[in-house]
């Protein structure tokens, strides 16, 4: 067993620990599913909805393959919560709902309450599936454990320790696993520029001009081309391209406002202020982690550039792509085998931090909309605290079994993640229909209700025609993002007409 596997252990291990012992602080539906958090509580479990796997690996990639422009993508996060705190915050914490759809009940009516419901559980779903991709892939390529095996452990984990102590258990652990997260990518970084030989050596390997004459022979042996270019490319905040930039900022606008995971814990917020401070903290503590993991990425495409990483005389483990930048630079931190053993165990064990503060809060949130805004809103509304509390545990379980099976079942379909992507774009349009619930006052709710089916059904669909035919449809920027969003406010005006809303008895119209 390496050193690497045994310290992954330990640390889940730890976290099941800690999530078990905050079980006896969940006597109730309500502190289950969050009551009267402090701000440290709030960040740390709001922080995990934005820094997953995408955060540590995806980042990573970005910065092997565009350099530091892909740290947009936790800035443009940082942004959206700001913007949440800013503007939302202190109105969704006053209206009293520890769900989104029941804030859109507030403003629509409970059939909108259903169907947002649905549809946002369905993104939760899709989220949560590509964390447990990531972690099986994570454990099967590093550490030699089947992918299957690796889900089913890390699933058992997570399922037990939230299911113990819910939305306690999920800002507990999250508070370890904030740490884990910076403390490891720092590290990471710092022994990743020792073994370059320094800040100097780092930024002069960036340069594709000084590419070793042994990573030349590997790539033409395996028909690789690299494009060129300078330490300052890779230093070029929009090298990634101002369509990628633009697509993050924009759903992580809208996102932030919707995303049921981020949100729960701040609507449970002590109070309407500390709603809103946590809110300003976590935007503080999410947008500089890509910095630091697109660093990480750019030191991997150093090594690469020097030969250093996974070079061997064999070509093909040349690390030739950004997709597994983080984790095989984790796994060739040091030339002494045991300090690479035990730095790259810490650091893939703040990735694997990152993946379970996301999944946990994940399967949490959805749990608690299908049992909140479903099941006592429609199906029980008489249930009794001890009815809700059981169905709530039963959800949350059935959610994070869902996640395990499908990243099981979906392993090798490559376009799985495209379609994630998707339900990230609808989840951040659904915001325009609240924001007209909000502002307009002939939003109905039948206009609402069927913008939402229309703009799932866009979103999902834009990205299957681009998996099938190679380009989106009408024009190569309109991405599924602002597809979904263009939609969202056009059908939610033109079916409000059609469907105009009922007015009350006596009300002036």
């Amino acid at each position: 067993m390496s050193i690497q596997l045994v310290i992954i252990l330990l640390y889940i291990a730890v976290t099941v620990v800690i999530g078990v012992l905050s079980m006896k602080k969940s006597t109730n539906s309500d502190s289950f599913h969050g009551a009267a958090l402090g701000i440290f509580a709030i960040v740390a479990a709001s922080t995990g909805e934005w820094l997953g796997g995408t955060a540590t690996t995806g980042v990573s990639e970005y910065g092997f393959d565009f350099g530091l422009s892909g740290a947009w993508y936790t800035i443009a996060n940082g942004i959206g919560v700001m913007f949440l705190a800013l503007c939302f915050a202190k109105l969704y914490r006053s209206l009293n709902s520890v769900t989104v759809p029941g804030i859109i009940e507030k403003f629509f009516g409970i059939k909108a309450r259903t169907v947002s419901s649905v549809l946002l559980t369905i993104v939760m779903l899709a989220v949560g599936l590509s964390q447990m991709l990531a972690a099986g892939k994570l454990g099967q390529t590093l550490l030699g454990v089947p992918f299957n095996a690796t889900v089913i452990v890390f699933a058992i984990a997570f399922i037990i320790y939230t299911l113990c102590g819910g939305m306690e258990a999920v800002a507990s652990t999250a508070k370890m696993h904030l740490f884990a997260m910076y403390g490891g990518v720092i590290i990471g970084l710092v022994f990743a520029v020792m073994k370059l030989g320094g800040v100097g050596a780092f930024m002069s390997a960036l340069d594709s001009s000084n590419i070793s004459e042994a990573t030349k022979t590997a790539l033409a042996a395996t028909n690789t081309q690299v494009a060129e270019a300078t330490s300052h490319d890779y230093f070029n905040m929009f090298r990634i391209g101002m369509p990628k930039v633009s697509s993050w900022i924009i759903a992580s606008l809208l996102g932030a406002c919707t995303a049921q995971a981020g949100i729960q814990p701040v609507l449970a917020a002590k109070s309407v202020g500390d709603a809103r401070k946590a809110c300003i903290i976590t935007a503080f503590v999410a947008a500089p982690f890509g910095v630091l993991t697109a660093l990480l990425g750019m030191a991997a495409r150093a090594m690469f550039n020097n030969g250093t990483l996974l070079y061997t005389d064999k070509a093909e483990t040349l690390l030739v792509n950004g997709k597994t930048a983080l984790p095989t630079l984790m796994m060739n931190i040091h030339s002494n085998a045991v300090v690479s053993g035990v730095v790259g165990g810490i650091v893939l064990a703040s990735i694997l931090a990152a993946i379970i503060s996301t999944v946990s809060p994940i399967i949490l949130s959805a749990g608690t909309m299908v049992t909140k805004d479903i099941y006592q809103r429609v199906l029980n509304p008489n249930a009794s605290d001890k009815q809700v509390l059981f169905m709530s545990r039963v959800t949350t379980a059935i959610s994070g079994i869902i996640c395990a099976v499908a990243a099981i079942a979906l392993v090798n379909l490559s376009k799985v993640l495209d379609v994630v992507y998707a339900a990230y774009s609808l989840r951040g349009a659904l915001f325009i229909v609240v924001l007209l619930g909000i502002y307009w006052k002939k939003a109905s709710e039948k206009g609402a209700c069927w913008s939402m089916v229309l703009t799932g059904i866009v979103a999902i669909g834009w990205v299957v025609i681009k998996m099938a035919t190679g380009s989106y449809p009408i024009a190569s920027w309109l991405t599924e993002t602002y597809a979904a969003v263009i939609v969202a406010f056009v059908a939610t005006v033109v079916f409000s007409f059609i469907f105009p809303k009922k007015q009350l008895p006596g009300a002036k119209a």
